[in-house]
């Protein structure tokens, strides 16, 4: 069975660790940690684990062939190949893996439910932070009471900038985010480097990282880091980890969902998009 080599894009043999054609790693091996699911029955257990809505809700069906548009999906076929797809809006079956190893498909569903968590909880949130703002007009009374939260709030905020300041002057550890360097842009994360491909606009994970950790340090980083990088942000890739932002939180941590049932929308995902 052949797969799909997620950084050259060549047709390879299932099973390799390294891509014939370019070298590379392949992504389920460097992905897969332990701890995380590697069969549908322990994706069926961490999704129970992780207090997720119903399959009808979130769209993602493991260990099902569901037929109906817009579905995410894995199952075991009758050839003993396991299927990893995702049904688009118009019905149409676009096919992410289909093969013996276990293992790989399950991990690109498991990495595919991880973004939807991510992206949910955000538009949860922003939803939240909208109704909050409507309430909050309907309930102030009186002049006095909005004067003084503008005041401490005004006090609040100078104070943490202060407090940000001194913690900056003195914080020279190696920080989480974007730099750019020999004009490419890459993210530093969990004491890896990943490189934007204006290309394809996508990121890789960079194996050679000797170069940028010399020079990238915790002395200099500051030298490099930006806050203007166009295109795909890293966060939105398969590559981000979500608990990861210098709190050294696990992931899981912040998986489970505990949002009301309504507050998930699968209605927002791309479902015209092959994944």
């Amino acid at each position: 069975m052949k797969i799909k080599c997620d950084y050259c894009g060549q047709m390879i043999d299932e099973g390799l660790d390294r891509c014939p054609n370019c070298g590379a790693s392949i992504s389920a091996v460097n992905r897969m940690a332990s701890g995380e699911p590697k069969t549908i029955e322990e994706l069926k257990q961490w999704y129970v684990a992780h207090n997720l809505p119903p399959e009808e809700t979130t769209r993602f069906f493991i260990g099902k062939d569901i037929k109906e548009p817009k579905a995410f999906g894995i199952y075991k076929n009758s050839k003993g190949d396991f299927v990893v797809y995702k049904n688009k809006a118009s019905g149409e079956r676009a096919v992410r893996y289909e093969g013996s190893d276990e293992g790989y498909a399950v991990n690109e569903l498991y990495q595919r439910l991880r973004a939807e968590i991510a992206d949910q909880k955000e538009h949860s949130r922003g939803r939240s932070r909208s109704s909050s703002g409507n309430s909050s007009n309907q309930s102030v009374s009186g002049n006095f009471i909005r004067f003084a939260a503008i005041g401490i709030f005004i006090v609040t905020f100078a104070f943490i900038g202060m407090v940000s300041c001194v913690v900056g002057i003195f914080d020279k550890s190696l920080s989480e985010g974007y730099y750019r360097y020999k004009g490419n842009d890459y993210y530093y994360q969990n004491n890896d480097w990943y490189i934007y491909d204006l290309a394809t606009d996508s990121w890789d994970s960079v194996w050679d990282e000797s170069e940028l950790n010399s020079t990238i340090n915790s002395d200099t980083y500051r030298d490099y880091r930006i806050y203007d990088h166009d295109g795909s942000q890293f966060e939105d890739s398969s590559w981000y980890d979500a608990g990861s932002d210098d709190d050294d939180s696990d992931w899981d941590s912040d998986s489970s969902w505990d949002s009301d049932w309504d507050d998930w929308d699968s209605g927002g995902t791309d479902w015209d998009s092959d994944w």
